[in-house]
């Protein structure tokens, strides 16, 4: 009968992928008294967990120490998260820690991580709930302790970034009983001022100092307050439930007013920066316009009706040059032949030959005779001569022959 065999390194592997795929022991919470407590020189925790009836063998490593908010000590009551695994090595498991708390702390953040879960789903983190933070506010509410760092923080901020912002003080208990029905308060007297912004804050603390900001009544508050709210709570590393209900988070009291108030220095550089542009375009828009009005200038120079009426009048005087000149030319043409014409009718003119001694005959109706033929015997007519009319009768026709 064959056997597999197995190596040790093979058994391990095999056990630790068990540990691996078990979903509880990859996200598991365990309570117990810290004992065997060691901080190595590499940044490595290492101490066990007891209880009456056993020890478990834990470590944090350096990556994870940011979830350690205190220093881990002997006999201390602790409540550890993190996932069990193998350590190959040595053969053995351990719990390998993510997150440490004490006891007391443990049990809040169970309430915290149950409280968050429960309004996460009924959609209260959701960013489309989320209200913008006004760009420029006039008055600003504040719900916080009257005392502490937090309002002196909020104050100096505000009052170096624009003095003209009005700050509105609701001194609200922060911690210990009536904290949170003091901040639903403030918020609700706040939203009814109708301030621009309110910051819901205060200095760091334990998870036992900040839990009226874990507070459910805290929560719904901020989701229905109308006007925008901005979280503060603690400092940097502090989460509460608050800061995911809220608009904005900011991680201290100092940054809350920061995101909520405008810097009027910087808004009177950016203004000073516009007005520079502006002049310096309004420059260029002037030179660019004077220089097309220049141009226009010239351009009516050369177009103006005056340049175009003394060509016109220019152009007149040439055509009645031309005109005078064409006349005298057509008259003194017209004179040469009428000289010629006066020259030719000369020997024409019946003026000339009465002259010569010829005479002009007409009957009485004033018809010239040609011929014997238009007369009659005692017929009256009328001979034209040179120097006047002689009125004769016809005593006789006869014809006679002239050389033609």
């Amino acid at each position: 009968m064959t056997q597999n065999v197995y190596t040790v390194k093979q058994v391990n592997a095999y056990i630790k992928n068990m540990f691996t795929q078990d979903y509880l022991l990859n996200r598991v919470y365990v309570r117990g008294e810290v004992s065997n407590c060691k901080y190595h020189t590499s940044g490595h925790i290492y101490f066990s967990l007891k209880d009456e009836s056993g020890t478990i063998a834990c470590v944090m490593f350096a990556g994870q120490r940011n979830g350690l908010s205190f220093r881990l000590q002997e006999g201390q009551q602790v409540i550890v998260y993190g996932s069990v695994s193998v350590y190959e090595r040595s053969g053995s498991y351990q719990l390998y820690a993510r997150d440490i708390r004490l006891d007391g702390e443990g049990r809040l953040f169970e309430r915290f991580q149950m409280l968050k879960k429960e309004l996460e789903e009924m959609g209260m983190f959701a960013q489309e709930y989320k209200k913008p933070i006004p760009a420029y506010v006039k008055n600003v509410g504040v719900v916080t302790a009257p005392t502490g760092a937090a309002i002196r923080d909020i104050m100096n901020i505000v009052s170096r970034r624009n003095p003209y912002v009005q700050l509105i003080l609701y001194p609200a208990r922060v911690q210990g009983a009536g904290a949170k029905e003091s901040i639903v308060r403030g918020i609700r007297m706040l939203e009814a001022r109708n301030v621009d912004v309110i910051i819901v804050g205060r200095g760091g603390g334990s998870i036992e100092d900040l839990w009226a900001f874990n507070e459910e009544e805290v929560a719904r508050a901020i989701f229905d307050c109308s006007v925008p709210v901005i979280s503060a709570v603690g400092h940097e590393t502090d989460t509460t439930i608050a800061d995911y209900v809220a608009d904005l988070r900011a991680p201290t009291p100092s940054a809350a007013a920061e995101l909520a108030v405008y810097d009027l220095r910087r808004v009177q550089e950016s203004l000073q920066k516009y007005r520079l542009r502006m002049k310096r375009a309004i420059g260029q828009s002037v030179q660019i316009m004077w220089m097309k009005v220049q141009r226009y200038e010239e351009k009516m120079n050369v177009l103006h009706p005056r340049h175009k009426l003394q060509e016109q009048r220019q152009r007149t005087m040439e055509l009645e040059e031309e005109l005078r000149l064409g006349m005298e030319k057509k008259i003194t043409g017209s004179r040469h032949r009428l000289a010629l014409y006066m020259e030719a009718m000369k020997g024409l003119s019946p003026i000339d030959k009465l002259n010569q001694g010829y005479s002009f005959v007409e009957d009485e109706t004033g018809s010239p005779i040609k011929s014997i033929r238009q007369c009659r015997v005692a017929e009256k007519l009328k001979i034209h001569v040179a120097d006047g009319l002689i009125c004769a009768a016809v005593t006789e026709t006869r014809e006679e022959e002239y050389g033609q």
